[in-house]
This record gives C-alpha cells, structure tokens and sequence, in this order.
C-alpha cells in the first residue's frame, strides 16, 4: 500500500470520481490525473555502444524523477486544492529542469563517441493530465509503428460503468486501476483472425516448460532496459526460466545460471509485470521501491498456468534465434505514449476469439483471465539487442512476410492464465478486489501498458531442435501436448464471481491468431492459424521442488504423460501464497486440463528453498498418491467386515458343540 500521502491524496479527490462528471479542467489541477512525459528513450534509435550503459542510466533517473514527481503530486493534494498553480510551480516546472540536465547529459554521452542526437531538449517538459483521457486509443488513429499487434478491431466497451467509491485515480494505492478499466468479455465481439497458411509455412510448434514462478522469483529490475540499475522498471515482476536475472546480470551469469524450465537446455529468462489482487494485503514489497512506495499495493496472485509456445511463419521456413537476443514486446509506459509500441492482449478462457488492448476482462463464472503475448518474430539478421530495444525486430506483415530483409525467426506466443474473482465495480472493488497489473506509477495501471520480456538462452542444440521441429511441421518439446483447445460451449454465468468451476471451452482459435485491427493496417499477424496456444495449462499447476541442475521428480512422468510435464518446474521456493486457498487433489497430480482446475488454484505453498526432495514434498497436497485415508477404507471395509462375521460364525459353532456335549 502506497504511504499516508497516497491515501490522503485518494481520500480528498473522491469527489473527482464519485459524481461522475468532474470537469476535464478542474481535474487536471488535481492529483486525479497523472504526469505525461515525452518518452525519451523511444527517440534513441541509433545510440554507440561506447554510449549505452551511460544512456541507460540517465534513461533510468528520468523515470525515477517521474515517479518521485507523481508521488509528490498526489502527497500535495490539500496544496494543490488550495492553489491551481502549486502543481505548475512545486512539482511542474523542477522536473522539468532535472529532466533538461539529465538529457544533456544523454546527448554529452552520445556525442562523445558519435553524433549528438538533435532535438532531445524538447523533450524536457511534462504535462498534468487527466486520467479520464487516457483510456488507451489516444494513439489508436491511423498508422502506427512497428509495435502493432493491437487487438482493438473491436468494440472493446469504453462505455463503462461508473467509477463507484473509488476515489481520485481509484484503487488501494489511489493510482489505479477505475471501474471504467474493465469491460464485461460477453460485450465484446470476436476480433481475432489469422493468416492462411501458404505452401512453405513452417507448421510446428515448439514448447518449453518453466512452471509458473512457484519459486518467488521477483524484483522491480529490468536487465534489458535499465542494466545496472536497482528499481529500473518501478514495478514488479514474475520471472520464470533463468534464476539469476535482476539489473546486475552479464551476459555470463545468465549462460551459467540456474532455470526452472523441464528442459535444461532452456535458460532463457522469461518475464513480465505481476497481477495483484487490491485487497488491502500487504506484500513483502509493501514499503519497497517499485512496490507499495510506488503505488503497486495488493497480493501478488501466482498465474494458474503459462504456456510457452515458438510457432513458424505462415509463409517461410524460419532461422534459429541468435543467442542472448532481447525482446520485449508492449509497452510499459502506452498509457502516456500513445498505442503505437502497445501489444496488450487481455481475454478470459472459453472467449479467446476476442482479444482485449486497453480494458481488463471481467470473466464469467467458470472463466479465467488470461494475458497473452506474441513477440516479434522478425530479425535484422545481426543484432541482439538495438539502442530503443525495438529496431532489431519487427513484428510480420499480415500475410507473414518480413520487410527490410529481416529473417523470420520462431515466434514466441507467452500465455499466463489466473484464477482471480471478476471485481465488483459498483463498489469499487470492497466486496470483491479489483486486480490489475504492475506499472510505473504515473501509468495508473492502466491495462494497455502490458507487456512481456524475454531474453534467448537456448542453447545451440536446442535451439536447432526447435527449428527443425517448426519447420518440418511437428509438435516437440518439454511441453508439448499440454493443455489443448478447448470444446466449443462457452461459460454462461454473469461475471460477478470469479471461475468457480471450469469453462467448457469455445475460443475460436484463440492463442496464435492475431486480429486484424481496425486502425492497424500495416500490424502484424504473424502466427500461423494453425498453432493455437492451449486455453488453459494443467502443466505448471504442479510444481516440483527440486532444482534445475538435478533430474526431474521421479513421480512425474514426462515421457508418457507431457501435460504433467509442464508442471514441474524444477527450483522451489517461498511465494506469495494465491489467494484462493490450497490446491486440491486433483491439481497436484498436473493431470488437468482447462475443465478440472475450478476456483483452486495451481500452487499456493511451495516448499521452501532448498528442499530437494522428490514426489512427497511440501509443495503437494498430502492426498496426492495412490490412495488417500478415505479410498484406503473404502478398500479395506469389506475385508473387515468380512473377517467378523468368520468370528462370529466360529463363536456360534463352539457354543453349538459345547451344549451337543
């Protein structure tokens, strides 16, 4: 929970949302808005590389000065009541001029071994802006950069319900999320289509299993974005794969780290923000940077699956990655950027055919949320990284071609599913919580700022299995087989609980499937048609507690049962515990698909660091097994019962023969 400020701030701007109609001016000179700064490192397109750890770290202190200025923004809410001018004067104008020197300091560094980039100090002044206008298709219109996987060629429901009793920006830190967040799913109608596959499509589908962070592995770092900087990313994430990621991590540390994926051969580092219930819990980052000090409050809800997926190209055969390639894909800062970079995709399982950029799902009874990402599946063919962390790969045209001689490359499709209660908006979120996402504070979590990183560690044999295996069309890897599509009836429930019993199924083709949007002509929908990522993983419900360098449990069996090999990661560790409870029986045998989970979750108590044990360990129920107390009796009572009526057949023969005497 944010400190006293925030919640100060919350409790005196409730009238800015309580009646419904605040005035677009009168909530600009309040903290129900956020601060709109031009996003300086979207303009470095060409940066030396004598140049980039000095330019990251300027890049990192012009997000810290943001978000020490929102803070002081919502701590001076009496203040700025009292004076329309205080915010300008107080809180305006001094970022400005720290963010004029730390730009100088940008373009010194870069003129230093290169051009100095031109027209950086007009990028110095930030603006207050309402949080009423920033529902995510500012920048919807027209043509759009590379980013564009957008799912918005629908009516996503921006008509949304009133903000209830939630005050200034809503939610239990005062920065988010609002009722007008969340759409109903039912409302939205399919938006999802995908290219057809042409004769030299590669077909196959490659999986890897890497759990579902069972091991607690999280911090507000972000080795792509910010190296060498504590607290880069001012939000949280869930790391999965690679266990030695945070700011500091060479190149080195993460080819000889330690990975929670089934396949040793898989070291890639697979991260994104985590969703938090807002249910007034406090974390063990409640008083921490880029936790509750910056606005992310709540209990960090453990995903219920993840699939991992690289599918082909629908038209070419596809090249092998180059190893220690970075990708991120979305953007954490689209609230105040605009849609360009944006690649959100929100949705609930059994409705996967419509795809959400810029609202939270409310999910029918039965139903889960779910998150996706498709990354970039297009290559310049020589770096692994580029100075805006984008220009080095692209996303595919609408019929699978790469432009500007880039090679395709396997498509990562990230799939995270939750079991969390749809919020009751009516009254903001008392009754049951609002989740959201994750975010740098000024972007209110809003749901259009997801986003997914991912950084290569394959190694070279495994890389090219995979290849061989997409291009020649198979299904391979230590996940593959797991979940399934789902069958073709749909939840039926109003969305006021959260899944309670599974979803029968009904997407249309939904993981792999890009939409054609609207207003996105020249975005990509790279995946082919025909690769779907499961609707909902039993796989990574059944975590092990063994670490990656020691072999699998051995009661697990991967070779003939693939949808429990997805289940066990191979570290253990303490996490956050789910909210709803402790798993049943049922989902620690990782025998589940989509149908069987209900409203348990996955994996709520891990065991401890450092328990190695095997198939009886603490992170599993104790029923699990051949025979439980209860199916033990069921067995053994006519055995009993049996033996004493023999008893008493022999009592009554002696007593017979004793009186025959």
């Amino acid at each position: 929970m944010l400190g006293g400020g925030g919640l100060v701030a919350a409790n005196v701007y409730a009238s800015a949302t309580e009646d419904g109609g605040a005035d677009p001016a009168r909530t600009l000179s309040t903290p129900a808005g956020t601060i709109d700064c031009p996003d300086v490192g979207s303009e470095l397109t060409d940066v030396p590389d004598g140049a980039r750890e000095d330019v990251a770290k300027e890049l990192a202190l012009l997000d810290q000065q943001i978000a020490e200025a929102y803070q002081r923004l919502q701590e001076s809410a009496q203040a700025i009541q009292q004076d329309a001018g205080f915010a300008d004067s107080a809180i305006m104008n001094p970022l400005k001029d720290k963010r004029a020197a730390t730009i100088e300091r940008i373009a010194v560094a870069v003129d230093r071994v290169g051009d100095r980039p031109e027209g950086l100090d007009s990028l110095a002044a930030c603006t207050l802006r309402a949080a009423d206008n920033g529902t995510g298709e500012d920048g919807n219109g027209g043509d759009q950069e590379q980013g564009g996987d957008n799912q918005d060629g629908a009516d996503q429901g921006n008509e949304q319900p009133g903000n209830g009793d939630q005050a200034g920006n809503g939610g239990q830190a005062g920065n988010g999320p609002v009722a007008a967040d969340y759409v109903d799913i039912k409302s939205v109608q399919p938006n999802v289509s995908g290219p057809a596959q042409q004769k030299g499509a590669s077909r196959g589908t490659f999986a890897t299993s890497c759990g579902v962070n069972e091991n607690g592995l999280f911090n507000s770092d972000n080795v792509i974005v910010a190296p060498g900087v504590s607290n880069g990313a001012h939000h949280f994430h869930d790391y999965i794969g690679n266990q030695s990621n945070d700011a500091f991590a060479s190149d080195e540390d993460l080819a000889n780290a330690e990975t929670s994926c089934v396949d040793q051969g898989d070291k890639s580092t697979y991260y994104w923000p985590v969703i938090r219930l807002q249910n007034g819990s406090q974390e063990q980052d409640a008083n921490s940077p880029g936790g509750g000090i910056e606005g992310n409050a709540g209990e960090i809800v453990t995903p219920k699956a993840v699939t991992l997926d690289f599918v082909g190209n629908p038209r070419s055969k596809v090249a092998e990655m180059p190893r220690l390639l970075r990708i991120i894909t979305g953007d954490a800062k689209a609230f105040v950027n605009g849609t360009a970079n944006a690649n959100a995709s929100w949705s609930c399982t059994g409705f996967e055919d419509r795809q959400l950029k810029d609202k939270y799902p409310l999910c029918p009874q039965g139903s889960d949320v779910v998150r996706t990402f498709k990354f970039q599946s297009c290559w310049d063919g020589q770096n692994i990284d580029s100075a805006n962390h984008r220009t080095h790969v692209a996303f595919a045209a609408a019929d699978g071609s790469c432009a500007n001689g880039f090679k395709a490359i396997p498509q990562l499709v990230q799939r995270i599913v939750y079991d969390v209660d749809a919020p009751s908006l009516q009254d903001g979120g008392k009754t049951t919580p609002l989740f959201a996402v994750d975010s740098f504070p000024e972007q209110l979590h809003k749901p259009v700022t997801d986003h997914g990183d991912f950084i290569n560690v394959f190694s070279e044999d495994l890389m090219g299995e995979m290849v061989d295996c997409i291009n020649e069309g198979r299904e391979c890897g230590a996940g593959a087989g797991d979940g399934g599509e789902p069958g073709g009836e749909e939840p039926t429930e109003e969305p006021t609980q959260a899944p309670s019993t599974p979803p029968a199924g009904g997407n249309d083709d939904p993981g792999n499937d890009k939409p054609e949007p609207g207003d996105d002509g020249d975005k990509p929908t790279d995946a082919p048609a025909t690769e779907d990522p499961a609707t909902d993983e039993p796989a990574t419900q059944e975590p092990a507690t063994e670490k990656p360098a020691t072999d699998e449990p051995a009661t697990q069996e991967p070779a003939t049962e693939p949808a429990e090999e997805d289940g066990k990661p191979t570290l253990s560790s303490t996490v956050a515990p789910k909210a709803d409870g402790t798993p049943t029986a049922n989902e620690a045998e990782g025998g589940q698909s989509q149908g069987g989970s209900g409203s348990t979750p996955a994996q709520t108590q891990p065991a401890a660091v450092g328990d190695d044990s095997g198939g009886g360990s603490g992170t599993e129920p104790q029923a699990v097994g051949n025979g439980d107390l209860a199916e033990t009796g069921t067995s053994l009572w006519p055995a009993a019962a049996g033996a004493v009526l023999l008893m008493g057949g022999f009592l009554l023969l002696m007593r017979t023969r004793r009186r025959a005497e």
